[in-house]
């Protein structure tokens, strides 16, 4: 028994110590275990939960016990179906761009359509089936036949002088009645009032100019930027959603996209698109040479001049014609040319002059003005040699 109750018990349940007494009382004082040991392994309720089950099981004999029952329920969460995702908006189909006037900048474009997954038709009065062919480009020999494949987009590509002739010209009844027009001029607001006088009333338009070229644009449209001007666009539907598309291509490709109006444009463009060319077209006048001692600001003169040139003379003339501002900018070029040149012969000194580089003794001049009206500052002094 005492083996019993110390295996039981273990040695830390007894108070008594091995020297005990013997004898009954003795054996009991020495070997009776200490049941207030086995209090801590009982597990205590709370007095409030124990009460609420009791009065649970009473009131429903036959309810199963709280952790069968969360279980139960636990089991019962994980059979239901979990909910799918709703399904992705399918994305919208390729454009297809049709192109009028696919000349050098007409193809420069259409680079850049192609690289963003969309088809590119092409119209020109020049041949341009090898081309295209090798660009995997549909090519057609006029307008009508470009027209009767009803592309997404319309994009005129013309020269600024021949624009009106060529809208004049396209047969919008067999375009789709929601068909977006876009141009890519170097003016907008005379494309805007040509394209809202003579479209249909349904028709989309877009005023664009990418202010960039084959020559600036050649190793990418990066950072460049890309001005536009939704005209008229429906809000909603799939004219809105081909605009925003179109809109995106130059986006993808980098470009800084800038929208703001028609008017806002032709009034910056004139203060620096036209005097950049302007200024080209006086140099290449000089018929400027590279010269052994070139320095960067020189270099980048030849670059202008070389740049602007290689732009056809109509361009220039368009953006001089086309735009209302370009006369106002030309008077205060001419106006600044001037004042540089007075500020330079009003220090000239004539007599001074001979003196110092011809060394032509000069008599006293009395007068401080000289022949040509201008005054003198060093009218009447005289430096004999």
């Amino acid at each position: 028994m005492a083996s019993s109750l110390r295996h039981f018990a273990g040695p830390s349940c007894f108070t008594a110590t091995a020297a005990a007494s013997s004898g009954a009382s003795g054996f009991l004082r020495r070997y009776a275990p200490n049941f207030c040991a086995f209090a801590a392994l009982r597990p205590i309720r709370p007095a409030a939960a124990a009460a609420f089950s009791a009065a649970a099981g009473a009131a429903n004999p036959c309810a199963p016990p709280a952790a069968e029952h969360e279980q139960h329920q636990l089991r019962h969460d994980s059979d239901q179906p979990t909910p799918s995702p709703a399904p992705a908006a399918p994305a919208p189909a390729a454009l297809r761009v049709g192109i009028v006037g696919f000349g050098n900048f007409g193809q420069f474009i259409a680079g850049g359509i192609q690289r963003q997954g969309h088809a590119v038709l092409a119209a020109s009065r020049s041949d341009y089936s090898a081309y295209c062919a090798d660009h995997g480009i549909r090519f057609f020999g006029s307008v009508d036949a470009l027209c009767e494949e009803r592309p997404d987009v319309l994009l005129i590509c013309s020269s600024i002088l021949s624009t009106e002739s060529v809208v004049s010209a396209i047969p919008f009844h067999k375009l789709r009645p929601d068909t977006i027009v876009a141009d890519v001029l170097s003016v907008k607001q005379f494309p805007r009032n040509l394209l809202l006088e003579i479209l249909p009333p349904g028709f989309g338009i877009v005023c664009t100019h990418p202010m960039f070229g084959p020559e600036s644009g050649k190793h990418g449209w990066g950072k460049l930027p890309f001005v536009y001007n939704k005209v008229r666009v429906a809000e909603g539907g799939d004219q809105a959603t081909k605009c925003d598309q179109f809109l995106s291509i130059f986006e993808q490709e980098g470009c800084r996209m800038v929208e703001m109006s028609c008017a806002e444009h032709d009034r910056y463009a004139a203060g620096s698109q036209f005097i950049t060319h302007t200024i080209g077209r006086v140099l290449s006048q000089l018929n400027l040479k590279s010269t052994p001692i070139n320095t960067k600001g020189y270099e980048s003169l030849l670059q202008l001049t070389h740049n602007t040139v290689s732009d056809s003379f109509d361009l220039y003339y368009g953006l001089f014609m086309y735009n209302v501002n370009a006369t106002e900018q030309l008077d205060n070029l001419e106006r600044a040319f001037e004042k540089v040149r007075q500020m330079l012969y009003g220090r000239l000194h004539d007599l001074l002059r001979k003196q110092i580089v011809e060394r032509v003794p000069m008599p006293v001049v009395s007068s401080r003005k000289l022949e040509n009206g201008r005054s003198n500052s060093f009218a009447g002094l005289s430096y004999r040699l």
